[in-house]
């Protein structure tokens, strides 16, 4: 069931970003002149087709990765006579780079909107308030406490978590150094904490910036009480239920859920008797945790539990919210933000100052849909428009067979006076191919090794 909701959201999440990307391309088509022949989601058999009254066919079709707008094309077959205004090779240079780059224009519009919507509907971040500091660490030289908030990462502001991390992955693979602005709540002064770093993090998958710099947030100490029982698992068969408190495992009284996580690993198929509070009872139950292997093939034990989380204080909890006209600018901001970003990773991809280990495929994107859906609408609108952004990004690229390549194309045309030749697109049609063949395995093959 897991593998088929990630199937489902990955894709709803994927259709939605082509239909709108395909539309781009054929609204600016026919504002144009171009006569549009199919608007097809997804590639191969037609599942589901209709011909409007201006002879374009709409079609779903049945491999959904991706979708495409044909048109109207000498080039590709013979066109009557009487149609041969209506060919998107007769269209000037700059009518051409528009039908290109509306795509990736209605990619970037849709993030924007999606970015207003959350912004109007507003967002509850937690301050950034330092939990520990790790003894050692970057941030233990550098002067940074526990207790302190972080308001500001190279004099960016920073008034949630969100903020910190995002701010902190900017940093990644470059060297030189990262300040880190701090207050404490009582004296309100700001200390400034500069950390040196050299070609920080660029060969680690899954960078984790704050960890690395030794910083841990502050999250209120885990009760001990039952939130969540997975359907099938140890814990089910077991009796438990939302809202048992743990008492004791094999007669040692338990005082906190982390000895009660070590508890359980050390017990792979191996009995346990647990007593539990429920409605202020006593009740005793007989766990036999499930066995699982990590990484490196060693077994440990697994119940199928997950603890109450505890509620954040009141104090650090902050709603970010703005009416609809203030929305517009800061939607803007977001937009920018999010596709500058994109831009410099993937720089920094290509000068190897991050590892291309982080590089994700369709799985990768699957599993990040599923997981968002899982927090709500909202999330997942948040997922929807960063990927639109990045779906953007990547079709600008100067690639032959991306938006980015046709329109590269077409300026070279307008530099030379003419087309180029039938080789010389060929040619870099094929590389051009090679170049996101070769992306795709890399991709398939991180996604392959994270599962």
């Amino acid at each position: 069931m897991p593998f088929l909701t990630t199937v489902m959201w990955f894709l709803l999440a994927i259709s939605i970003l082509v239909a709108i990307h395909e539309f781009g391309h054929f609204y600016v088509a026919r504002r144009c002149g171009v006569k549009v022949l199919r608007f097809s989601i997804g590639f191969g058999p037609r599942l589901l087709a209709f011909t409007d009254k201006k002879g374009t066919e709409f079609a779903l079709s049945a491999i959904p990765l991706g979708g495409y707008v044909k048109m109207l094309d000498e080039r590709e077959a013979p066109v009557d006579e009487a149609e041969l205004d209506a060919a998107y090779n007769r269209k000037s240079v700059g009518q051409r780079i528009a039908i290109a780059a509306a795509g990736p224009a209605a990619n970037l519009i849709l993030a924007f909107v999606l970015y207003w919507a959350l912004l109007m509907h507003g967002t509850v971040v937690y301050s950034p308030v330092i939990g520990e500091v790790k003894a050692g660490s970057l941030a233990q030289q550098a002067g940074l406490e526990a207790g302190q908030e972080i308001v500001a990462v190279d004099g960016e502001l920073t008034p949630g978590r969100r903020d910190v991390r995002l701010a902190l992955l900017k940093r990644l693979g470059e060297s030189g150094e990262l300040l880190i602005s701090a207050r404490y709540s009582e004296d309100g002064l700001t200390y400034e904490s500069p950390i040196r770093i050299q070609n920080w993090l660029n060969d680690i998958e899954e960078p984790q910036p704050l960890q690395a710099l030794g910083l841990q947030f502050y999250y209120p100490p885990l009760g001990r009480t039952v939130g969540q029982v997975l359907g099938g698992g140890a814990a089910e068969r077991a009796g438990f239920e939302i809202g048992d408190k743990l008492l004791a495992a094999d007669g040692e009284p338990l005082t906190s859920w982390e000895q009660w996580v070590e508890l359980i690993k050390s017990h792979p198929g191996k009995p346990l008797d647990v007593v539990v509070e429920r409605d202020g009872e006593p009740v005793s139950l007989a766990l036999l945790p499930d066995q699982k292997l990590d990484q490196d093939g060693f077994s440990y034990g697994y119940a199928g539990i997950g603890v109450e989380l505890p509620a954040m204080p009141e104090h650090m909890r902050r709603l970010v919210s703005y009416n609809p006209l203030e929305a517009l600018g800061a939607a803007f901001g977001e937009t920018w933000e999010a596709t500058t970003f994109v831009f410099i990773s993937l720089k920094k991809l290509l000068v190897a100052e991050i590892s291309i280990k982080n590089l994700s495929g369709p799985i990768g994107i699957a599993k990040v849909a599923a997981d968002q859906a899982q927090y709500g609408f909202w999330a997942f609108m948040s997922f929807l428009a960063h990927v639109s952004v990045v779906l953007a990004v990547l079709n600008l690229l100067p690639i032959p067979v991306l938006d980015g390549g046709h329109i590269l194309f077409c300026l070279a045309e307008w530099v030379k006076g003419s087309p180029l030749s039938e080789k010389a697109q060929l040619i870099g049609y094929k590389a051009g191919m090679a170049v996101l063949m070769c992306l795709m395995v890399v991709a398939f093959y991180n996604d392959i090794l994270r599962l």
